[in-house]
């Protein structure tokens, strides 16, 4: 107690903070990059007229309760009031649309990952760039913006991410980290900066609007794992902390996106690594030995925060779908007179999975609660299907709903093998994991490659932007993030790993196809409900 007490007070401590899909935490680590105590809050995107977003009150009001709930767990476990740290790191879900103008004013509300109204945008330039630009980058919701002719555009004097946006008020500072910003627009591999290529090319296709703004003018600039981002001022002291009690003058590492954390989370930054992250959404990534051979629309090419390239397959749908239909269990067992334990729960569903029969008994789930662009749809409906000879049975209702969280990942994964991307292993984090073997398993034999599992990486991203700030505060003058996370972070770090069983790939395989088949079903919902 003594000792952590003296690592606070002696500001040996780093703080990570994650704005996440559906919480925002807080990580507070000592000197063995062990967690001391967390923070967090709840918060959830809203669909106003037709956009997915987030206020920029609920922003700071989330921030302010996910840092008072850390403050207050400090004070109750260690006895001290949190007055300072030794660096602090931002982390925010990637992509999306935030732009301001010269006075800081927000412009339109905040567009956020889920979004997949930027097609026409994004198929542009692609083209033009011949390089692949989802929906979700910042620079296909600008370009949509301007084909659209949104009154708006003619105004912005700085565009960037839910990370660095948080950062720059905190700081003054218009910086990002290489891996977020290779989320609004294609980065330079060898110079980690925006592809000057591309950049020429996109002022060659707004030229006849008149705007008074260039691209790399109004993006953040980019830094990379390691360098100083600023320091925490006075009135973001105050934002963070409206009691007083933080101190201003704290060093920041550079803000990052949830896809770059989560690698630093799970040590997958070394090429032919790669990691899963599970939760509203479901992405993976592998850090590539070479760049891919062709485009592929399903993949997008983004960096780790040190700079290195990786295939990213993102899925805008994941465990929602899931966390509803437990909803209504629960509201079940709670007419019934029981009060059921949230994650007892979860976990008497999730073993019931691995009962069943391989493929699911022969049903049939659709997760899409939004678009998804792997499969080619701008709208969901989340849908359940059974034939009626199908094995409707708990097990396989729960082992279906487990697979359709997969199905698109596998999907995108295929594609990855079909350019001979080498996977060593993947590293799986995220709420879906929580139960302890059950979704690894499934998706060990869903995509045929061992899943290992971490403990403390069940902390996710806020714990990894946490490591970032600590390596900026403590590396050695030439020592790489890869060398610090496995010398000095890792080196101890146990896994659990599990390995494909042959039932479980034949039995996701019958499955894979019987969704493949059945999409024109998800899209008749679509077309009629």
């Amino acid at each position: 107690m003594e000792k952590v007490q003296q690592m606070i007070m002696n500001n040996r401590t780093t703080l990570g903070i994650e704005f996440g899909s559906t919480r925002i935490k807080a990580v507070l680590i000592g000197e063995d990059h062990a967690p001391l105590a967390t923070g967090g809050h709840t918060w959830e995107n809203k669909l106003e007229k037709g956009i997915w977003t987030y206020s920029l009150d609920d922003v700071w009001a989330g921030l302010q309760n996910c840092y008072r709930d850390l403050a207050e767990n400090v004070m109750q476990h260690f006895q001290v009031k949190l007055t300072s740290v030794g660096a602090i790191g931002i982390s925010g879900m990637m992509h999306g649309y935030l732009v301001f103008d010269k006075y800081e004013k927000q412009l339109v509300p905040f567009r956020t990952w889920r979004n997949t109204i930027t097609g026409e945008a994004a198929e542009i330039l692609s083209k033009e760039f011949n390089f692949n630009i989802p929906q979700r980058w910042s620079v296909a919701h600008l370009y949509q913006a301007i084909l659209s002719g949104e009154e708006h555009v003619k105004d912005i004097a700085f565009m960037t991410t839910l990370a660095g946006y948080v950062h720059w008020q905190l700081t003054g500072e218009k910086v990002l980290g290489v891996g977020d910003a290779s989320g609004m627009f294609p980065v330079d591999s060898n110079s980690n900066t925006y592809n000057p290529r591309m950049l020429r090319q996109f002022q060659q296709l707004i030229a006849d609007k008149g705007f008074n703004w260039k691209l790399e003018e109004i993006m953040p600039k980019v830094l990379t794992a390691g360098e100083n981002a600023g320091y925490l001022r006075a009135k973001g002291a105050k934002l963070l902390d409206p009691t007083g009690t933080l101190q201003p003058g704290i060093p920041m590492c550079p803000p990052e996106g949830d896809a770059g954390t989560g690698m630093v989370a799970t040590n997958s930054v070394a090429p032919r690594t790669g990691n899963v992250s599970a939760g509203t959404s479901i992405f993976a990534m592998v850090v590539l030995e070479k760049e891919l051979a062709k485009i592929h629309p399903e993949l997008d090419v983004v960096n780790t925060p040190s700079g290195k390239p990786v295939a990213m397959v993102h899925c805008n749908n994941c465990s929602s779908e899931i966390d509803g239909w437990v909803k209504v269990f629960t509201e079940l067992l709670e007419n019934m007179g029981h009060k059921p334990c949230k994650d007892e729960l979860y976990s008497v569903l999730y073993n019931k999975a691995l009962a069943a029969d391989p493929d699911g008994g022969n049903l049939l789930a659709y997760n899409y609660l939004s678009g998804e662009h792997i499969t080619g749809f701008e709208e969901g409906r989340p849908l359940f299907v059974r034939k009626q000879n199908s094995n409707f049975t708990l097990g396989n209702f729960m082992r279906t709903l487990l697979f359709s969280a997969m199905g698109t990942l596998r999907i995108g994964m295929d594609i990855l093998a079909e350019e001979e991307v080498r996977i060593d292993k993947l590293l799986a984090h995220g709420g879906i994991f929580k139960t302890k073997g059950v979704a690894q398993q499934l998706m060990a034999g869903a995509l045929n490659v061992p899943v290992a599992v971490m403990a403390s990486a069940g902390e996710g991203g806020a714990w990894g932007i946490a490591l970032l700030a600590a390596y900026m505060e403590n590396k050695a003058n030439a020592e790489t993030l890869e060398a610090y996370l496995d010398q000095k972070v890792f080196a101890e770090e146990t896994l659990s790993s599990i390995e494909p069983k042959a039932e479980d790939i034949e039995g996701f395989n019958r499955f894979l196809q019987r969704y493949k088949d059945g999409l024109k079903i998800e899209k008749a919902a679509v077309e009629n409900y």
